[in-house]
């Protein structure tokens, strides 16, 4: 029996043959390559891509603590919704060129912000400003009140400074911030603020040194919230101490039994009478303190108070005073108080009780 013997192929069909595998293997590694595409694609908007609470349209606060290391604000970035991905947040700062830099603070992150974006953030180190503000004329124990009650300071307070040495104004801080750094940043904002004025004080105060002209202050500061009226109030107590008569300012009945918290009652007869060291009723000069932390406008009224005869005044029911050079005077201002102050409760009285 006779083999079988294969036909020899033609070259043609040789050369169809190796186009049809050629044409195979470029599908199989367009297809391939398509898939890394999408893939890679995929996986750049997913790692690069805003994070999962992005569609909220809310803005979100990060905070980088002092220490933390690359992974772990990877990590809490992706924890709290703001990446998709701690290795895509890790990828955006290597992407960056400034691994290594990110500073601590507390940051503001806006909706839909990609990593590569938050990292621009954390580099920049403009952290969140915040702000806290402490109003004119408060006490020390006021102001540590504050201190303490803000959630975002850390950290003890140190011991109460002397009343007065704190500049009370507004001051801005981060999350984090100690409370000790912030009672020794007013100190020293007080310390610059009486040196530069006590420099252009007047000639002749009745008063010796810095720690008295604040003291005078401080008594300015209680007795009128009206700026304007503050140069006029201390010029009645300059007056006063020059002609060595007793200041006898409420505020500083007040702080002796209060020592700044507000007294929450009118003052009674006994509290005129009480003999402790603050009542300048009863007191002659200065008390042995100040009765709180006097603002810029207060020190610099009593170190160039204007040239007045003005010894006394009292409220006159609109928020501010009226001022007298004599007493006959006084007591007029003092009668037309009382009266408007009688108007004022009986309305009270009659509304009260149409109620």
């Amino acid at each position: 029996m006779a083999g079988h013997v294969a036909k020899p192929r033609t070259k043609q069909a040789a050369k169809d043959q190796a186009a049809k595998a050629k044409s195979r293997r470029k599908l199989i590694h367009f297809g391939v390559a398509f898939v890394v595409l999408v893939t890679t694609i995929w996986a750049m908007v997913f790692l690069l891509g805003p994070g999962p609470n992005s569609d909220t349209g809310e803005t979100r606060y990060f905070m980088v603590e002092d220490g933390d290391v690359m992974s772990r604000i990877g990590g809490r970035l992706k924890e709290e919704g703001l990446v998709n991905s701690a290795v895509g947040f890790r990828l955006a700062v290597l992407l960056s060129g400034t691994s290594g830099t990110l500073k601590t603070g507390e940051y503001e992150i806006p909706s839909r912000a990609t990593p590569g974006q938050i990292v621009k953030i954390l580099i920049r180190g403009e952290g969140v400003k915040r702000m806290i503000v402490f109003p004119e004329g408060w006490s020390v124990n006021q102001i540590y009140t504050r201190l303490n009650a803000n959630p975002y300071l850390t950290g003890e307070l140190p011991p109460p400074p002397p009343e007065g040495s704190l500049n009370p104004s507004t001051y801005p801080f981060q999350r984090g911030d100690s409370r000790a750094s912030l009672v020794k940043q007013m100190q020293a904002s007080h310390k610059t603020l009486l040196d530069a004025l006590w420099l252009q004080r007047a000639p002749d105060l009745p008063f010796n040194n810095k720690n008295e002209a604040l003291i005078l202050a401080s008594i300015v500061e209680k007795e009128t919230g009206l700026t304007e009226e503050r140069p006029r109030v201390a010029a009645v107590f300059v007056n006063r101490l020059r002609a060595g008569m007793k200041l006898q300012s409420d505020p500083t009945i007040i702080y002796g039994i209060t020592k700044g918290a507000p007294l929450g009652r009118k003052i009674f007869k006994s509290d005129l009478e009480n003999p402790h060291a603050w009542n300048t009723y009863v007191i002659s000069g200065l008390p042995p303190t100040p009765i709180a932390n006097p603002g810029k406008d207060a020190i610099k009224a009593v170190l160039n108070p204007p040239k007045t005869r003005e010894l006394f005044f009292v409220a006159d029911g609109t928020g501010g005073h009226a001022f007298a050079e004599t007493y006959g005077e006084h007591q007029k201002n003092v009668a037309r108080w009382r009266a408007w102050r009688a108007y004022q409760e009986s309305n009270k009285a009659i509304t009260q009780g149409g109620k």
